[in-house]
């Protein structure tokens, strides 16, 4: 009797957690589901139901199309990159050399800061006449006259998703380096034992061994490239042109720049649907793979 009491008070418990995610959560993705069918500027109080209008501009115009582009590569090259670098970090300060302490606080230093402080520094650095690059080439004898990373259609996305991979490697090889630590050397003793080199240790029996950081790592790089706002914001304000609007810029910039709220809660729509979708097979597959590995 006294145990079925206990069942019933714990729901009490999970009361607070319960309004907080139906306030916070659910009851905004409802209102974002509302205006996406409706011209709402975010101002006015009152607007019009227009359907699905909304959704039907977005795919019809260029907008959505270059945004998804712009926000896939910014993903995948800072999820593939950014795991690479993390990957031979960890790899090289798990070896028994002086001063690895220090060389993984280095390195993990970046992550500390705000993405608004990384975002200023780097485009300080890439600056085309008085930048860090362009002072250091300057020294060697090099032209940077033409030297503009930020302001090149060409180069300016890549420039932010390596300022992305800068910030973030650190996390990623603290999680990669953790996994190491759990790799038995008995395994690594009878890999050697039985003539296998550096590569074939790292293929057999460390990557197997780190398919859950790797899951981890991807996962975390996969969510934070989809939704990359706040570089693009901070470094080139969506520019040159539209060459670094990803699909978070678009929506930021067509709510609160062009006062098409409306339009922006559909563009949310897509976009979260799409980022579900995306993590989700991409965990799925890598679950599937651990549990094979």
């Amino acid at each position: 009797m006294k145990s079925t009491v206990m069942k019933k008070t714990m729901y009490f418990f999970a009361l607070p957690a319960l309004i907080f995610y139906l306030t916070f959560w659910i009851f905004p993705i409802t209102k974002l589901f509302q205006y996406s069918i409706t011209d709402f500027n975010g101002y006015a109080q009152t607007f019009n139901y227009i359907g699905f209008d909304n959704y039907k501009d977005l795919f019809s115009g260029g907008t959505l199309g270059n945004s998804i582009k712009n926000t896939l590569i910014y993903t995948i090259v800072s999820v593939v990159g950014g795991n690479l670098i993390g990957l031979g970090l960890a790899l090289l300060l798990n070896m028994k050399i002086r001063g690895k302490g220090f060389y993984r606080s280095i390195s993990y230093i970046p992550t500390l800061f705000s993405a608004i402080v990384v975002g200023f520094i780097w485009s300080y650095v890439y600056m085309p006449d008085s930048g860090m690059i362009a002072t250091f080439l300057s020294k060697l004898g090099i032209a940077s006259d033409n030297l503009n990373f930020l302001g090149s259609y060409s180069t300016a996305l890549y420039s932010i998703i390596f300022v992305e991979i800068w910030k973030n490697v650190g996390t990623t090889m603290i999680i990669f380096l953790a996994g190491l630590q759990t790799v038995p050397s008995e395994l690594l003793e009878a890999g050697r034992i039985d003539g296998c080199g550096a590569w074939k240790l790292l293929r057999f029996v460390k990557l197997p061994l780190l398919a859950t950081s790797i899951t981890i790592n991807t996962t975390l790089s996969l969510i934070n490239g989809l939704k990359a706002f706040d570089f693009p914001f901070i470094m080139t304000n969506g520019g040159p042109g539209t060459s670094t609007n990803t699909l978070i810029y678009s929506i930021y910039k067509m709510a609160f720049t062009e006062q098409m709220f409306g339009k922006a809660s559909a563009l949310g729509i897509i976009s979260f649907m799409l980022i579900i979708a995306i993590t989700a097979v991409s965990v799925l597959m890598m679950n599937r793979k651990e549990v094979s590995a």
